[in-house]
């Protein structure tokens, strides 16, 4: 069923007349498990489309949302508003080509339909992710999200969570990781015990969750698996992030070899360790520098990137790195802090000037890309 929050049509009677009823599809079922592609525009076009979803895939919510956005549709025209109602998709495998995508398909429907406003329709978070995307070229009204109506028996409960799991376990989306990871700790786990290794056993498993996390957390997965159509942008990207990774290796040893002998006693604990402000700040202070180029560097890649493929999102790029310098004096303040035993009031008042730069230019990107990419279509 559709949200309880109706639309509040008094809210935007005078400001808009033109609006676009958008359904947000991110993951691109409908392309996916429909065969139907996207940009799809008008209304019967968009219930054919809703209606191919349901017969391949009954239990997918995207065709809930597709029907849910035709009513939307309806409810307007009834208003009396000049309303058009599309379906925009992005990709199977989410992140920045999803979005990429939903970019420019937005700009397809926008070029046909001149809308002042647009109605955001969607079954869940994922899908409205692209919410400040979609609002740097057309102003967003509302979003509404539709909930489909479960039952409340044990006996549907469970299959809801079989669905899930037979998701995280056959979906390579999820199974890589869910299942993957834990795998090759198992693996790992019994080769060190038949092999006598039991004490290092825990720092084998550390060992993969960390190369495991590192993976996921900077997409290197994804960037391995694109090179078969790799592009400059990818080049950059790979170059970029596997010299950050280095530098901030170096850093970290460079940051260990600062501590100076016999700051660490022998048979210290990794709390009694963690703990002592002279160990940490010697550590941070040898560190600190080295790690912020090579996030400066990862950063930096990623935003050559994008700007190569002219991707929207070098907005927050942009954004990133200059939070990243604004965050380096206040680090280096911190540091004093620990050995120096220096004036906190400095720091703290180092980050509320980095913030307030933050949000000026926050405010400052955010209205030149707007300006830039979707001013033409606010204009109308």
């Amino acid at each position: 069923m559709r949200d309880k929050r109706n639309l509040d049509y008094t809210s935007f009677s005078t400001h808009y007349r033109r609006v676009l009823v958008a359904c947000i599809d991110r993951d691109n079922d409908l392309g996916k498990n429909g065969g139907v592609e996207t940009p799809v525009f008008g209304r019967d076009q968009c219930i054919n489309a809703g209606t191919r979803l349901a017969i391949e895939d009954p239990e997918d919510a995207d065709a809930n949302a597709i029907f849910g956005a035709v009513k939307i549709y309806e409810e307007l025209v009834t208003k009396g508003y000049e309303t058009e109602v599309a379906i925009i998709a992005g990709a199977y495998n989410r992140g920045i080509e999803a979005d990429e995508k939903i970019s420019s398909e937005l700009i397809a429907v926008l070029s046909k339909f001149k809308a002042e406003g647009v109605v955001i329709v969607s079954d869940g978070e994922d899908d409205e992710t692209v919410i400040p995307l979609i609002q740097a070229m057309v102003p967003v009204i509302s979003i509404q999200r539709i909930i489909i109506r479960h039952s409340r028996s044990v006996e549907y409960s469970y299959a809801v969570f079989g669905k899930y799991v037979k998701m995280l376990i056959y979906d390579p989306r999820y199974s890589k990781f869910f299942l993957g990871v834990p795998g090759a700790l198992l693996i790992a786990s019994g080769f060190a015990t038949i092999f006598g290794f039991t004490r290092e056993a825990l720092a084998i498993v550390l060992s993969i969750l960390g190369v495991a996390f590192v993976i996921r957390a900077f997409d290197i997965d994804k960037t391995i698996g694109s090179l078969n159509r790799t592009t400059p942008s990818t080049f950059i990207r790979i170059f970029s992030t596997f010299a950050g990774i280095m530098i901030i290796l170096v850093g970290i040893s460079n940051g260990i070899s600062s501590i100076p002998d016999g700051a660490i006693a022998k048979g210290a604990s990794i709390s009694e360790i963690v703990t002592n402000r002279v160990i940490v700040g010697d550590f941070v202070h040898g560190s600190l520098t080295l790690i912020w180029i090579g996030l400066g560097t990862i950063f930096g890649g990623i935003l050559l990137s994008n700007w190569f493929k002219g991707s929207i999102t070098i907005l927050s790029d942009i954004l990133r790195l200059v939070v990243l310098g604004l965050i380096f004096i206040p680090a280096i303040q911190f540091t004093s802090v620990l050995t120096e035993k220096t004036n906190p009031f400095n720091l703290i008042s180092s980050l509320f000037i980095g913030l307030a730069i933050t949000l000026v230019a926050a405010t400052f990107l955010f209205q030149y890309f707007r300006n830039k990419k979707g001013g033409e279509h606010l204009k109308h």
